[in-house]
């Protein structure tokens, strides 16, 4: 027998080039083409990873990480870890959602609780080699194969980074305090010595999965080997079976066995909110039922007014009603030079004023290039500062709606009583307006 350095083995040990045979044809096949991590050797408890696809429609990715580090306290912060991963190798489209991360969460991004990789193209086989399975067209194996080599990508860069790992999607909603309910419920099954495999958080698709993370590079396996054959929620219900079902065994008995290793925690902690899937002509209206019902709006007790406006409302949900905090407002596609108009009755000294468009189910209905005016009769007009942009009707200009969606500042209540407070949209919209919250502040 030979040893050390001279030692030789007659024995292959498969690897993922065996199941993808053209990694081996380029050097960074396996390595992300493009990382944001400020902190890359971080340890954590809980790893949660977030894939994310171009959407025809609208994206969901910032309410997603919005919900996911609102809804967890600082200390929680420091034992997470979030992985966005960009599943896709255009480079313009990966640079906007880094760009948008950045200037949303850049704090998180410096901390080192949010990362954002994307893969190399190298990484994908030729789509249109692949064979169609279980009857589907050629587009459907794409995009289901393309999802399970994506899935595992996202599992081989993190599964070292934790003790567990998460699998969520761009379009869900999280409650508060979902990561120690995750983390202390998964503890306490391990420590009682009970034998699992998967703990499902939702109920539905691949939301709100956790595994142990020494758990993954058998899962990642399985799922290179069979990811041209089968959808990744099918190939996770067919690795719990060939632990622990016989092939003779009726249905309820293998139920029963994969029920011991796949525990389901109630009621959800996630909620899924998009409706348009990355396939196309996908629709997705399934809901958690046990998630409970998702605030759509949030109410203010808002001075007297009258509000006028020209853009037609969907069913009930008008801006009078909006904003005696009845339900949101939601308006047909706004076209630039409409206004909203709040008559303050009498006029009245405001401190501070609140818009917040768009809201969980349609995060794009939102207002864009649009102004927040009050109205300066000319023998007022000493009384408000010079600083603000003024319009040829009167008004000045007090604020803007950002990137988000979002108008808010202060107002002095020294400039007096404001009879008039004006929205002003500047460009004309493809999409219907909501606004979520109208809050006018007074003393």
């Amino acid at each position: 027998m030979l040893s050390g350095a001279n030692q030789t083995y007659d024995l292959s040990v498969p690897s993922v080039h065996h199941f993808l045979p053209h990694l081996s044809h380029s050097p960074v096949s396996l390595s992300p083409a493009f990382k944001l991590a400020k902190q890359a050797n971080r340890k954590v408890s809980m790893v949660i990873g977030i894939p994310t696809v171009k959407r025809t429609h609208q994206s969901y990715l910032q309410v997603t990480l919005k919900s996911v580090i609102d809804n967890m306290e600082e200390d929680e912060m420091n034992d997470c870890l979030i992985i966005v991963f960009v599943a896709e190798t255009d480079v313009e489209f990966v640079a906007k959602v880094v760009s948008d991360i950045k200037n949303d969460f850049g704090v998180h991004v410096d901390s080192g609780l949010v990362e954002v990789i994307s893969p190399p193209a190298e990484y994908y086989p030729d789509f249109s080699t692949l064979r169609q399975t279980l009857g589907d067209d050629l587009e459907r194996v794409q995009w289901r194969s393309k999802q399970n080599l994506d899935y595992a990508f996202l599992m081989m860069y993190a599964h070292w980074r934790g003790n567990f790992y998460v699998q969520l999607e761009d379009d869900v909603l999280t409650k508060p305090g979902f990561f120690t309910i995750m983390k202390n419920f998964a503890l306490d099954k391990s420590a009682a010595k009970d034998p699992w495999f998967l703990i499902d958080y939702c109920q539905l698709g691949f939301i709100g999965k956790l595994f142990k993370a020494s758990d993954l590079p058998m899962l990642i396996q399985f799922f290179l080997m069979f990811y041209n054959d089968k959808p990744v929620d099918w190939l996770l219900e067919n690795v719990l079976q060939t632990m622990v079902c016989k092939l003779d065994q009726d249905y309820k008995k293998c139920r029963k066995e994969k029920n011991k290793l796949w525990l389901h925690y109630k009621p959800s902690l996630f909620q899924h909110i998009g409706t348009h899937s990355s396939l196309k002509g996908k629709v997705q209206k399934l809901k958690d039922k046990q998630f409970g019902k998702i605030a759509m709006f949030v109410p203010h007790f808002n001075p007297p007014a009258r509000v006028q406006t020209a853009i037609k409302h969907y069913k009930s949900y008008s801006i009078t009603r909006a904003y005696q905090g009845e339900t949101f407002y939601w308006g047909l596609v706004p076209q630039e030079g409409d206004t909203i108009l709040f008559y303050l009755t009498p006029p009245t000294p405001l401190t501070e004023f609140k818009f917040i468009s768009g809201n969980a189910e349609h995060p794009s209905d939102r207002f864009l290039n649009t102004d927040i005016e009050i109205f300066i009769s000319e023998d007022e007009n000493s009384r408000v500062p010079g600083t603000f942009s003024r319009t040829s009707d009167g008004y000045a200009t007090v604020g803007k709606f950002d990137a988000n969606g979002v108008a808010a500042g202060k107002l002095d209540p020294t400039w007096g009583p404001i009879s008039h407070l004006r929205i002003s949209i500047h460009s004309s919209s493809d999409n219907w307006v909501i606004l979520s919250e109208i809050h006018l502040k007074t003393d």
